[in-house]
C-alpha cells in the first residue's frame, strides 16, 4: 500500500465507485466497469482479487435488497448449473486463450445490445424453459472460471423471460454472488489474497458505499422500460470495452 501513489489511489477510487454505481443501478457489468479503469494503476492480480471481492459485497446487498422477490425454484437452475459450470471453465482455460474468449463475448454482447436497442421491445423465450435456465447457469459457470465474467449471461437471459427488473435481478444477481464466493474461495487457495490486497480493499471501501448507495437511489426511480434500456446501454459498453482491450492485448499494445 505504500508504494500506491496519489494518482492510483485516486483511480482505485474511481474505479470502485463507478462499477458500484452501475453494477446497483443495472445489477451487473462490476468487473468489466472496474477493470477498464483499475488496470490503469493495478497489477492483474490485485484488479482480479477486487473485483470479485467488492463484487461479492454489492451483490450481496442487492439480494438482501430483493429478498422479496427471490423465489427458490426459479433460482435453482441457474445457481446449481454454474457450480458445476465452474471448473469446466478453468479447465476450458488449457484449450482457449481467455483473450480469445473476451473478445468473443464483447461481440456478442455489443450485437445482443444494438439490435434490441433498435427494436420496441426485448424478445421473449418461451418452452423448455427449467432446462434452459440449467444450460445457461452452466455456460455462465464456464464462462466465470475461464474469464471471471460470471453474471453476464444469466442477465441477458432474464431480460428475455419477461420478468420485471426485480425479478431479474432476484435470479442473476444470487446466481452471481455463488459464482463470486466460490471463486474468491479459488483465489485464496491460490495465494492471491495477500496483505496488500487486503490493504487496497479497505481503501476502497468508502468509494465502494457512496457508489453503492447512488446506484440503488436513482433504481428506485426508474421504471421498467428505463430498466431494460439501462441494462442494454451497459450491455453494449462493457462490450465495446471488452473487444478493445481483448483486441489490444491479442495484438500486443
Amino acid at each position: 500500500m505504500a508504494e500506491l501513489s496519489l494518482t492510483a489511489l485516486a483511480i482505485l477510487m474511481l474505479g470502485t465507485f463507478a462499477a458500484a454505481f452501475v453494477t446497483s443501478l443495472a445489477g451487473f457489468a462490476f468487473g468489466m466497469v472496474a477493470a477498464a479503469i483499475w488496470l490503469h494503476a493495478l497489477n492483474p492480480s490485485q484488479s482480479t482479487f477486487l473485483i470479485v471481492a467488492y463484487a461479492l459485497l454489492v451483490q450481496g446487498y442487492a439480494v438482501w435488497k430483493l429478498r422479496k422477490s427471490l423465489n427458490t425454484q426459479r433460482l435453482i437452475p441457474f445457481v446449481a448449473g454454474s457450480v458445476v459450470g465452474i471448473p469446466a471453465g478453468v479447465m476450458l482455460l488449457q484449450w482457449v486463450a481467455p483473450e480469445s474468449l473476451r473478445l468473443f463475448i464483447g461481440l456478442l454482447l455489443m450485437a445482443f445490445s444494438a439490435y434490441n436497442l433498435a427494436k420496441p421491445g426485448m424478445p421473449v423465450i418461451k418452452g423448455m424453459r427449467r432446462m434452459a435456465d440449467g444450460i445457461v447457469g452452466v455456460l455462465n459457470g464456464a464462462l466465470g472460471g475461464a474469464t471471471g465474467l460470471g453474471g453476464v449471461l444469466p442477465a441477458i437471459w432474464c431480460s428475455m423471460r419477461g420478468w420485471t427488473r426485480d425479478e431479474q435481478r432476484a435470479v442473476f444477481q444470487p446466481t452471481a454472488v455463488i459464482t463470486f464466493a466460490i471463486t474468491i474461495l479459488a483465489l485464496s487457495g491460490a495465494g492471491i489474497v495477500t496483505r496488500n490486497s487486503l490493504l487496497l480493499f479497505a481503501a476502497g471501501l468508502p468509494a465502494l458505499a457512496a457508489g453503492t448507495w447512488l446506484g440503488w437511489k436513482l433504481y428506485g426511480q426508474i421504471d421498467e422500460a428505463g430498466f431494460r434500456k439501462i441494462v442494454l446501454v451497459v450491455l453494449l459498453l462493457s462490450g465495446m470495452v471488452l473487444a478493445a482491450t481483448s483486441a489490444r492485448r491479442a495484438i500486443g499494445f
